[in-house]
């Protein structure tokens, strides 16, 4: 029939509402679909990982020769036997007299050497520390000797910087109850130290911080940065000196003649930090061979420049021999479904490659099982926001640090190859002529040597999220579907449907509900790592 003056004709929906149109009437299906896909990107993400490369062309990882002498590991010797001769004595004449000789053999190097008091302060950690700047007030009126520590630090000024730079080395060290482990450990670092101490191309000056480890291994870190980068204009014997007895027995140190003229009485500083080192030795042996942990995880998901581990993995496997590892989640190493898909990937990659020979799908089923339980690991750590060592409080002052941790086969043997890793590890940080800018800092590790970067684990991240606002928009499609139905048929129902209608027009309360509950899971989970 002909059209009348007051029709109009109707609008086609745009081709982008349209499509708005059908996926919110097809959000259940989506979601499966979008879901399925998430799962099966994450499962793909240890295929799709890439070889780590380094960024930085100033690195020059391998270019130097080590310098280590007989003479450098024989010293490192005869301070760890003088360390180890205290464990007999009282712990604290131990501690006292530990942080004594290892004064003397710091002052002994030229290096400038000060004590660091800092007051422990229980679960440092706050899940919000990253969107704020890390505490710098610090209250000691509310603090007992019994949480006191002192931290000891030695500084060499390099000969050809302008003190604007700094690499920190850090060691934990329990002082007056240290084991085996960490004694070999210390003797390593001032290894290190000492030879950093006679070199002509140190470009950087460096910070040895022998932290108090009494009350765990990221307290006495964590305080020694926010006071470093905290000024404050008092001396070691003012800083609340009436308070502890036995803490101020430190300063009978400076009446000997061999740390007189070395120690300082206020708080040391050298220039921004380049980069930091915490190395450790582990109490475990090694069966097979000697074997290098690294931990790179800070607070809240935090990574350091990918280059740095990328240096540390280098040296070690390709200038050392070492075994390098990350952590993983060992209970999927055994998992025999994932081994399953390990092989289903395998015979996929080896259909692609006979296709193609240029397509490099597919890895082995036993490192694809051990890339996903590293994967595991690094997703673990990462949404956690937990540190997993004492690197992690320099990740809050926007410092690249790492934690190595040694598993020798042997403890007592190859102190040579350790010093020597390390040097070099130190050695090409400080070729570095500027601040780590290049690289990842948003990536997942599947081994030492392969990361996942971000714009390719975002994908699968993107799949998962992608239902929540189509199932938002399909329940304001329905809400509005019900109020509309409501109003049509107000005038025409009876009372007993009046109040079926009225019954389901608040039926937005469960939405309400379920809205609740997972904000609160959500706050939950947010706060669970500071009460852990």
């Amino acid at each position: 029939m002909p059209k009348t003056e007051t029709e109009t004709p109707k609008m086609k929906p745009r081709p982008i509402v349209r499509l708005g149109i059908f996926l919110i009437s097809h959000s259940l299906l989506v979601c499966v679909v979008c879901c399925t896909a998430g799962v099966l990107a994450l499962l793909l993400l240890p295929l799709l990982a890439k070889s780590t490369y380094i960024s930085e062309n100033a690195l020059m990882p391998g270019s130097a020769s080590s310098m280590i002498s007989n003479r450098d590991i024989s010293e490192a010797n005869r301070l760890a036997s003088d360390l180890s001769g205290l464990n007999f004595e009282p712990q604290d004449a131990a501690a006292l007299e530990s942080r004594g000789i290892l004064t003397k053999y710091m002052s002994d190097l030229g290096a400038e050497v000060s004590y660091h008091k800092f007051h422990h302060k229980p679960n440092q950690f706050h899940p919000l520390h990253f969107f704020s700047s890390p505490d710098s007030t610090s209250s000691v009126d509310n603090f007992s000797c019994s949480a006191q520590g002192v931290n000891t630090v030695g500084i060499i000024r390099a000969p050809r910087g302008d003190g604007k730079e700094a690499i920190v080395l850090v060691t934990p060290y329990k002082f007056g109850k240290s084991g085996t482990a960490e004694t070999l450990s210390l003797s390593i670092a001032y290894t290190v130290f000492s030879l950093l101490s006679r070199v002509t191309w140190l470009a950087k000056d460096i910070i040895w911080l022998v932290a108090d480890s009494q009350y765990g291994e990221y307290a006495p870190v964590e305080a020694w940065l926010r006071d470093y980068h905290t000024p404050v204009f008092t001396g070691l014997g003012a800083l609340n000196a009436d308070t502890c007895i036995k803490i101020d027995d430190l300063y009978a140190l400076e009446q000997k003649p061999i740390v007189q003229t070395k120690i300082s009485d206020g708080f040391r500083r050298a220039g921004t930090m380049a980069a930091a080192l915490i190395f450790k030795v582990a109490d475990r042996n090694e069966l097979l061979e000697d074997t290098l942990n690294i931990y790179a995880e800070a607070s809240n998901g935090q990574m350091p420049n990918l280059d740095l581990i990328n240096i540390v993995n280098y040296l070690a496997v390709h200038r050392q021999g070492l075994r390098v590892k990350v952590e993983k989640v060992l209970s999927l190493l055994d998992s025999r479904w994932l081994e399953i898909l390990g092989e289903i990937f395998e015979v996929l990659g080896k259909v692609a490659r006979s296709l193609n020979p240029g397509w490099k799908f597919g890895i082995s089923a036993a490192d694809y099982v051990e890339g996903s339980a590293t994967l595991a690991s690094s997703l673990y750590n990462q949404a956690l926001g937990i540190p997993t060592g004492p690197h992690g409080a320099f990740r809050d002052f926007q410092v690249d640090a790492i934690t190595l941790e040694i598993s020798p086969k042997v403890s007592s043997h190859n102190k040579a190859r350790y010093n020597e890793f390390l040097l070099r590890g130190g050695r090409s940080i400080n070729n570095l002529l500027e601040k780590f800018h290049q690289s990842f800092f948003l990536y997942m590790l599947t081994s030492p040597s392969k990361f996942v970067s971000v714009g390719v684990y975002m994908i699968a991240f993107a799949l998962l999220v992608a239902p929540l606002p189509l199932v938002a928009a399909s329940l304001y499609a329905d809400a509005n579907q019900l109020d509309l139905g409501v109003k049509n048929t107000k005038s025409t129902t009876t009372a007993p449907d009046e109040l079926d209608i009225t019954f389901r027009s608040w039926k937005w309360l469960y939405a309400a509900k379920e809205v609740f509950l997972v904000h609160v899971w959500g706050a939950a989970v947010s706060l669970l790592p500071y009460f852990i």
